[in-house]
């Protein structure tokens, strides 16, 4: 059975909050407001652009005392050549850190981490790009800080720009791009690994249009099922692997095309774990296929893991086959905790948000939204 009014009300309790998405934005645009005008980072910064669950629009509300996080792609001419070893062109960052930030930042195994009362950040270097990838890299595509959620549709293309400057983040901002342009092809960035001792590839941008490709083939419901999953996943939280983003891939390549509801993905999901990754599997990162996603995880926590997906695909098909409303909504209770209403009663305060769907939670078909993400 399908309640899209009960899932539009859990959405809305586990998606993160306006406060919280602007204290992402005060973050990120302060850090690089700083970076820019610093005397010494400004004249090695080719450009600055978010990646991650933010940005890809599948991040879900904290918990207790935990903050909402951003990552931040700091994009710089540092030779890999010059800086052979990777935590020399970290280090290069520790005066800038200890200038704006003395006391709140940690140098960590591939970024540096910012903790601050509010957010958390993640500052991520890259070695220098090519001069053909720096014109991508500085293009209005690339480094727009807009959630793609918030976005009608998003192309990696030179002559993409937004048409509406609103800031409100609940608006969905009309975009422009010529049809006719080919889209540029991502181009894998040099990270450096201080563990590894070594220069490492990563492609956040083929990550992002993965994302928004496989979003629009789901009528825009799969940013809602990762998210409903995540969430899943952060009220069961043992095994502690995988989560974040190898639990985002693994959910993209188990959700079918064409899905009408999250509820059918979010079962779909499952079952599809269920009956193909019964053993921890190898998932090429998009963009980098020789990286293993699932590389850090061990099979003792995969096989935990799949016996509470087991458990969790045999809920979702009870809450998908229920014949009332009712039974439907204590199933998906059982499975996604008291944030997944029960009953008419508990909606009542947000029942015109129920009704008419807000344009970032409403399954809106996909003849409408074209190829819109989010």
């Amino acid at each position: 059975m399908n309640i899209p009014t009960y899932f539009a009300r859990f959405l809305k309790e586990i998606r993160l909050t306006e406060n919280q998405v602007n204290d992402l934005i005060k973050g990120h645009t302060t850090l690089r407001k700083r970076l820019k005008e610093d005397e010494d980072m400004s004249k090695i910064i080719v450009s600055t652009f978010l990646q991650g669950s933010y940005r890809r629009s599948t991040a879900v509300r904290p918990k207790g005392d935990s903050r909402s996080d951003v990552d931040v792609i700091l994009v710089t001419k540092l030779s890999m050549e010059e800086y052979s070893n990777p935590e020399d062109a970290i280090n290069v960052l520790k005066p800038f850190m200890e200038k704006h930030y003395a006391g709140k930042y940690q140098i960590q195994g591939r970024s540096i981490g910012i903790s601050l009362s509010y957010v958390d950040l993640e500052v991520v270097i890259t070695a220098a790009p090519s001069e053909s990838e720096e014109g991508i890299l500085e293009s209005a595509s690339v480094t727009d800080m807009r959630a793609l959620e918030d976005i009608e549709t998003w192309s990696l293309k030179g002559s993409w720009e937004v048409l509406n400057e609103t800031i409100e983040t609940s608006s969905i901002f009309k975009t422009y791009s010529n049809a006719n342009e080919p889209e540029w092809k991502t181009v894998p960035l040099w990270i450096p690994d201080r563990d590894a001792e070594e220069w490492k590839q990563t492609d956040p941008l083929a990550q992002i249009k993965w994302t928004q490709e496989k979003n629009k083939s789901c009528n825009r419901h799969y940013v809602n099922v990762v998210k409903a999953l995540k969430w899943w996943r952060r009220i069961n939280n043992v095994p502690k692997h995988p989560k974040g983003y190898p639990l985002e891939h693994l959910i993209g390549l188990c959700c079918p095309d064409g899905i009408q509801s999250v509820g059918q993905g979010v079962t779909e999901v499952l079952e599809a774990i269920v009956n193909n990754y019964s053993t921890k599997p190898v998932m090429s990162d998009h963009g980098v296929p020789e990286h293993d996603v699932m590389g850090r995880i061990t099979e003792e926590e995969y096989g935990e893991f799949y016996e509470l997906v087991k458990k969790a695909a045999e809920i979702a098909r009870k809450a998908s086959d229920a014949t009332t409303v009712k039974e439907s909504a204590e199933e998906w209770n059982k499975l996604f905790g008291s944030k997944f209403p029960t009953s008419e009663a508990t909606t009542a305060n947000n029942q015109s948000s129920s009704l008419v769907f807000s344009k970032r939670e409403s399954p809106i078909s996909s003849d409408i939204v074209g190829g819109r993400f989010g």
